[in-house]
């Protein structure tokens, strides 16, 4: 039960476990960037985890829209046993720096949704989990729009990235806020339920508080570098990964 709630709670994501409230505000990057889009589509990945020995199969759903402005995400988890672990919404507008989200919503399985807000009348980021604020100087994501910001910027420069560039984002969760850095990686050549794609890996550096998690996003430039994989490690103890099974442009 402990590997499906957190598999709930890290897919679809682009997600990580969440942290605690800090007292001070966490370095604040605010970059505007060049960006480009992907184009509006529903896209279903096959989901495995693993822990101790444990393995847990599924499958999750990201239905993605953006035009007139304007976005929409929202992604879904589900197992044969238990049905749907999570669910998950972000929306907002598209400014200068790309995804602006003006809220950001989860529910988890067995648990109370929860809502992050970004006041941008106030330019003030709150959450309906704790008593926690960040001033809001453009360009944050949440947990699930960050995967697509990165996407869209990635997209933007194409060959332009290097391998050993560094990507930063200030990434809301339910209760508080965090740098996020991702380094692109190395191309590779990924097996999954559209065939073989070539794609390029970004991996989020270690977080400051010295959890050893990982994130890896995978991204396909001939398909549009829509993420085709995630995988999330927490030390040597589990391991979630979602896989690109259909791609569905609207």
């Amino acid at each position: 039960m402990t590997t499906i709630r957190r598999a709930g709670a890290v897919l679809l994501m682009a997600a990580s476990l969440g942290a605690c409230a800090q007292d001070a505000a966490p370095s604040h990057p605010s970059a505007r960037r060049a960006f480009a889009l992907p184009p509006s589509a529903d896209l279903s990945y096959d989901l495995s985890a693993r822990q101790r020995g444990f393995s847990l199969k599924g499958d999750a759903l990201v239905t993605w829209r953006a035009g007139d402005g304007k976005y929409q995400l929202k992604a879904e988890s589900r197992v044969a046993v238990l049905g749907t672990l999570t669910e998950d919404r972000s929306e907002g507008a598209i400014d200068a720096y790309g995804l602006a989200p003006a809220e950001f919503w989860e529910k988890r399985l067995r648990k109370d949704p929860t809502t992050t807000t970004f006041d941008r009348t106030a330019k003030t980021l709150r959450f309906s989990e704790s008593e926690q604020t960040y001033p809001l100087k453009g360009g944050e994501q949440d947990r699930v729009s960050v995967t697509w910001q990165l996407a869209a910027v990635a997209r933007a420069a194409g060959d332009k990235l290097k391998p050993g560039a560094s990507l930063g984002f200030f990434v809301a969760g339910r209760r508080d806020a965090e740098a996020w850095t991702f380094k692109l990686g190395k191309r590779e050549k990924l097996r999954t339920g559209l065939g073989e794609l070539e794609t390029v890996l970004f991996v989020r550096e270690p977080l400051e508080d010295g959890r050893n998690q990982t994130l890896s996003v995978w991204l396909a430039p001939g398909r549009d570098w829509y993420p085709v994989k995630l995988r999330f490690t927490d030390g040597d103890k589990e391991t979630i990964e979602q896989t690109i099974r259909a791609i569905d442009k609207q």
